[in-house]
């Protein structure tokens, strides 16, 4: 919890204070999901989804509890955030407001995205598929991104491309 909080001050300039932080909704989000995803984890019924559907209410940030999330997760700006119940997101992510992390269809099994580690998504960038993000990449935002990318590139535009590695 600890870490949660350090990498707001690290990530965020407008951080002024804790008593600011601790009402960022992206913190509350995170709280919430790191409570509901133990919980699914231990195969409780309903009780994970009745904690993730509180925290969609009172923060507009909708995180399944299936989701598996790293450390120092940031969530800036938050509201509109989706993601999808098998997606896996790695240590030192950063994502802003409107990021989709879906599916694309009813399959079943691993349909959402693997975020690698220090990866940054721009504001309504969408990552749909079982596809992998890779380490350090940049998503810029409004970005639809349905294919993997490597690490250390960044990815823009509808349909995405790489730009850089």
């Amino acid at each position: 919890m600890i870490d949660d909080i350090k990498v707001i001050f690290e990530k965020d300039p407008a951080a002024a204070n804790i008593f600011e932080v601790l009402i960022y909704q992206g913190l509350w989000a995170i709280w919430g999901h790191r409570c509901a995803h133990l919980l699914y984890k231990l195969r409780i019924p309903f009780l994970p989804r009745l904690i993730s559907q509180l925290m969609r209410l009172m923060t507009l940030i909708e995180i399944h509890p299936g989701a598996t999330i790293g450390r120092r997760f940031f969530i800036d700006h938050g509201c509109g955030v989706v993601i999808g119940e098998t997606t896996v997101i790695g240590d030192d992510v950063t994502i802003f407001q409107g990021v989709t992390l879906g599916g694309t269809g009813k399959e079943k099994g691993k349909r959402h995205p693997t975020i690698g580690n220090g990866v940054v998504i721009g504001a309504n960038a969408i990552v749909l598929g079982n596809i992998t993000i890779g380490n350090n990449a940049r998503i810029g935002a409004a970005a639809v991104v349905t294919k993997p990318v490597p690490d250390n590139a960044t990815a823009v535009g509808n349909q995405a491309q790489i730009l850089a590695k």
